[in-house]
């Protein structure tokens, strides 16, 4: 594998961050990009650039075939004034499960590791210093062959692009409301639903956009041969607080394994909750709430960190949490967090990964 090419970069310009973020709008100047060609031999050329838009052919098997992987990660400006990313070592991990499984080429885990650290270094005047404001990081990669045929491709893009994010929540961590369907089903096991490919989020916009018609921010997605079982919402994983259990739905081939939830997991073993992970039928939540015996739900993922509910719909049934605060573990678990990611406390757990 070559060294990474560092091409003309612009890293005296002045950086104008706007004030108000929009998620995913604002983009920084450089981007990392590598290419795969089996003629050659595998990865070549990996290099640091200036972003720039990419140009294909029509007949890029990308569009036609769907090989088309991505990650979701941050970097913050710590207390300290250092820089650091939340956990890239598993999303190298998990992205190297998603290219095995759609016939991808993997990638070299130090060689990715080496570009987050360098990109993030070189776009550094781009991490956002403002309470709750973050980089994201994007890695993607996709098949752009020009060959029309059901096959895996033989030419791949690898990418790396950021993107500075304000908090999630502007005006403070406020619950939101969540509707169950079992209209559509998002993934079945032994498919791809524990792989991260752009597939997954293109099945799941119809149902999405039907909750929100009705005035919901996400789908609760149901097992798909019984209808039964809670796997996930749309964009984080989910945890149920009853009196004497905190529960999150076993990884079963058609849940993502999300970083956040992983985190979240140990910490409620160090806290000391009787945390299980395991089937939770919707009968069960539904039941546990009219007895009295549900506290809370909250899901988890990267780019909200925690989200508490303020009510899950389920058909003619609607749980009501409180609509304007959250939910007392999920503020906890959200402040443990993030004090980390923001260096306001000791990190314990070796999460952070500093680049300077």
């Amino acid at each position: 594998m070559s060294e990474i090419i560092f091409e003309t970069l612009e890293t005296d310009t002045e950086v104008k961050i706007p004030e108000k973020l929009i998620f995913g709008r604002t983009f920084t100047t450089h981007i990392f990009e590598m290419d795969y060609d089996v003629s050659l031999g595998g990865w070549n050329s990996p290099k640091i650039k200036k972003l720039e838009s990419q140009h294909m052919s029509p007949a890029a098997m990308v569009l036609h075939y769907g090989q088309a992987i991505f990650e979701g990660l941050k970097a913050f400006k710590q207390a300290d004034g250092k820089i650091a990313m939340f956990r890239p070592d598993k999303n190298i991990e998990r992205m190297n499960n998603s290219a095995r499984r759609l016939c991808m080429p993997e990638l070299d885990p130090d060689l990715f590791m080496e570009a987050l650290t360098e990109l993030v270094k070189i776009d550094k005047k781009w991490v956002p210093t403002e309470p709750g404001y973050s980089l994201y990081i994007r890695p993607l990669m996709y098949a752009y062959d020009p060959f029309l045929g059901v096959r895996p491709g033989n030419n791949y893009k690898f990418i790396i692009m950021l993107s500075p994010v304000g908090p999630y929540y502007p005006e403070g961590f406020k619950p939101v409301p969540i509707m169950v369907t079992d209209k559509y089903v998002r993934a079945t096991a032994k498919g791809v639903g524990d792989c991260k490919c752009a597939g997954n989020y293109a099945a799941s916009l119809l149902a999405q956009r039907e909750a929100q018609q009705q005035g919901y921010t996400q789908v609760l997605w149901l097992d798909a041969i019984e209808q039964k079982y809670i796997e996930e919402v749309g964009t984080m994983n989910i945890f149920i607080q009853f009196k004497d259990e905190v529960v999150t739905p076993k990884l079963n081939g058609s849940i993502l394994p999300g970083i956040t939830r992983l985190s979240v997991i140990q910490i409620l073993k160090d806290w000391g909750y009787n945390i299980t992970e395991r089937d939770v039928a919707i009968d069960e939540v539904v039941e546990a709430y009219e007895k009295g015996n549900l506290m809370e739900i909250f899901g988890t993922g990267t780019a909200a960190v925690i989200s508490s509910l303020s009510k899950l719909k389920y058909n003619d049934t609607i749980l009501m949490f409180n609509e304007n605060e959250a939910g007392e573990l999920g503020q906890k678990l959200y402040k443990e967090i993030t004090d980390i990611q923001y260096g306001k406390k000791p990190d314990s757990y070796k999460w952070m990964l500093s680049i300077e």
